[in-house]
């Protein structure tokens, strides 16, 4: 371990490892069709995924990416939520797949001798399940859900969280992921970060966060690291 540039990589979930969008998608129609309101395309949806379940919630029950303050009821979103986690219980995880090289290549990392954690925007409770669905529930030191703190990515302290747990700087760690929340939270806890352009980030190219490096394919990520930082 002494011979790594660097000790940590922290990954995002949904949009870098995996693609879970037909199931969100599906999950969000069903509250959508329960609460007497129209659908919309996975399309539509794969834009609003990102911030966690609560403001997914709110984009589709507003059907617009931007939600203005006060435009909801506390009271009817998390009305809304409640169905929407009831849906996406029963379906997490049937139509997520992994996007191609990632189990090889965490696995690759993870033999190299990198520590690795997760730190997503999803709640934490439908977290496990899917880690285990691919078999990676060993992979990771720590996980991090969007509500195992008070504050969730782009805020850089569930990357700072796991750093401290760990005993390990932030000049140690490497976030990687692919949206704005992930480049945006790695640079404000003063992290390298790594983004990934397949994944989601509302219609925006990742570059324009100006990460410290940039990958179309998760391959291409897992040599530069072991180039750079091994």
């Amino acid at each position: 371990m002494t011979d790594l540039k660097k000790k940590l990589l922290i990954f995002d979930f949904d949009g870098t490892l995996i693609d879970s969008v037909p199931d969100l998608a599906q999950a969000v129609n069903n509250m959508l069709t329960t609460l007497g309101k129209s659908n919309f395309p996975v399309a539509t949806i794969r834009n609003w995924v990102g911030n966690g379940s609560r403001k997914l919630v709110e984009r589709a029950l507003v059907g617009d990416i931007e939600v203005a303050e006060g435009q909801l009821g506390v009271e009817e979103v998390e009305g809304a939520e409640q169905v929407f986690f009831d849906a996406y219980a029963k379906i997490s995880g049937k139509n997520t797949v992994a996007y191609p090289n990632v189990d090889a290549g965490l696995k690759q990392l993870k033999a190299t001798g990198f520590i690795l954690a997760l730190v997503t925007n999803k709640p934490i409770q439908f977290v496990p399940k899917i880690l285990q669905s691919f078999g990676w529930q060993d992979l990771f030191t720590e996980v991090l859900g969007g509500d195992s703190l008070p504050t969730k990515k782009p805020d850089p302290q569930p990357l700072l969280h796991v750093c401290q747990l760990l005993g390990i700087s932030a000049e140690q760690a490497v976030m990687i992921g692919d949206s704005k929340n992930d480049i945006l939270a790695g640079q404000n806890a003063n992290i390298d970060t790594l983004g990934l352009s397949y994944g989601y980030n509302y219609g925006q190219d990742i570059r324009e966060l100006n990460p410290s490096a940039t990958f179309d394919d998760f391959q291409s990520l897992v040599d530069w690291v072991l180039a750079h930082y091994y």
